[in-house]
């Protein structure tokens, strides 16, 4: 079922496969929309109930016109959809997103699985010349230079005509959209040792060394939580690895259940 849903001054596409059992809810990348699911989705939908959308300005939902939090929209989708409680499996931006509800109402998340994850409040990410490069691009209308940038960061792992490439490309008017109206959700590094779900994080060996040496800090800060390293994987693991990641997100699911 397809459907949009309301939110705070505004709506987001959302679908839910239905099944049975604890929902499993699927967040996706700053680098991509909901697509980035496609290639897995119906092995993890398989006898399960999952519900994937697209966050304010990706995919088919519409851009923000009024200051939001990606927290505060995935609590509004859970509630839409009658969920109570949920395992989050979150990709980068949809990593971020889901350690926030899990640190800000916890009783609504039974488990993790956190794949190439950002974090906010770590003051040694900031991807501080990658955000420099991209406005000096946005600023001389260089859309195709900043695919380029993206690709050399964060997809390394892709050839030739690499998928990641479109998905990319999608995304990008979101970026300059959703810019002026997000509002960051609190500061979540320092609070990571509070986390008291199953979780497993898996970082791409092939991603961004920021990215990684984040992801590494991240797994040692949260207790019990199970660190997967993906040999081939860039910043998109749902298409370099995507065998590895049904197991690692039903894993952890059913430690959750």
């Amino acid at each position: 079922m397809e459907l949009m849903v309301p939110v705070k001054d505004g709506e987001v596409w959302a679908q839910d496969f239905g099944g049975e059992g604890m929902p499993l809810v699927l967040l996706h990348p700053g680098v991509a929309d909901s697509r980035v699911w496609d290639g897995i989705v119906p092995r993890l939908a398989e006898g399960r109930r999952v519900i994937r959308y697209d966050a304010r300005g990706y995919g088919r939902s519409p851009a923000p016109t009024a200051p939001f939090s990606l927290v505060e929209d995935l609590s509004a989708v859970l509630d839409h959809f009658d969920v109570a409680r949920a395992f989050l499996a979150g990709s980068s931006m949809g990593g971020t997103t889901a350690i926030g509800l899990a640190l800000g109402d916890p009783a609504r998340v039974a488990g993790l699985a956190l794949l190439v994850p950002g974090i906010t409040g770590n003051p040694d990410f900031v991807m501080a010349e990658f955000t420099a490069e991209v406005g000096r691009l946005a600023e001389a209308g260089d859309m195709d230079g900043i695919v380029t940038l993206v690709r050399r960061t964060s997809a390394a792992a892709g050839a030739g005509d690499d998928p990641a490439a479109a998905l990319i490309r999608a995304v990008i008017p979101a970026w300059f959209a959703v810019h002026p109206h997000q509002v960051p959700d609190p500061p979540a590094f320092g609070r990571l040792g509070e986390l008291d779900v199953p979780c497993v994080l898996a970082l791409g060996e092939r991603d961004d060394p920021e990215v990684i040496r984040c992801n590494e800090q991240m797994a040692a800060r949260i207790p019990d939580c199970r660190l997967v390293r993906l040999r081939d994987s860039d910043h998109f693991p749902t298409l370099r690895a995507p065998d590895a990641v049904v197991d690692i997100v039903l894993e952890a699911y059913e430690a959750a259940r």
